[in-house]
């Protein structure tokens, strides 16, 4: 029997309207269907990390939290108590999901070497200390005792930092204060809302 698009919304018309008619009602099986697939996960609020909204997400996931376990996000969804979002996302944060089960997601620091080509996985110990090193580098190259006039500034124009829009206030104070410590002028951060 070849069916049309046509013949298809017509019987689902006709079912929906039985439905209706003769009393299903559909929310329990709706209910049953969100209560299975997170029934046995652990809820855990976070943060949308992409704009500075800050929107709040619940992410669901599977796991014994036996030692060495990772667990498995199943589900994510809008925080319906956070006070910004009140329980909607975006598309953006709506696909975190996709963006924490991605195969092609990078676990593990990486870096190409000048001249290079390539990306090289190192340790975590490496990149921290390469950043140290980068780091010290470009503020003792940069770093500008006294300005043309002579007077003290004590500045480093070499480097600069921008905040996240997630931050806490306290992150901020700290990171900021750690940057002004190294003399850093250029300092921005986006928590603007």
């Amino acid at each position: 029997m070849q069916t049309s698009r046509r013949d298809f919304f017509k019987v689902a018309a006709v079912g929906g309207v039985a439905a209706t008619v003769f009393g299903f009602d559909l929310k329990p099986a709706y209910a049953q269907l969100k209560e299975l697939k997170i029934a046995r996960a652990g809820e855990t609020r976070s943060t949308c990390p992409y704009c500075a909204v800050g929107c709040g997400v619940l992410i669901y996931t599977i796991g014994d939290k036996a030692k060495n376990v990772t667990p498995q996000v199943v589900h994510v969804e809008g925080d319906p108590d956070h006070p910004t979002n009140r329980g909607t996302l975006c598309p953006k944060g709506s696909s975190l999901e996709q963006d924490m089960l991605n195969p092609r997601r990078l676990m593990k620091p990486q870096v190409r070497r000048p001249g290079g080509t390539e990306w090289e996985d190192i340790s975590w110990d490496d990149a921290l200390n390469e950043i140290a090193r980068w780091t010290k580098k470009s503020r003792e190259e940069t770093f500008v005792e006294k300005d043309a006039n002579g007077h003290t500034v004590n500045r480093c124009e070499g480097i600069s930092f921008i905040g996240g829009c997630t931050d806490t206030n306290e992150f901020n104070y700290v990171a900021i204060k750690a940057m002004r410590s190294m003399g850093l002028v250029y300092i921005e951060n986006q928590a603007r809302v």
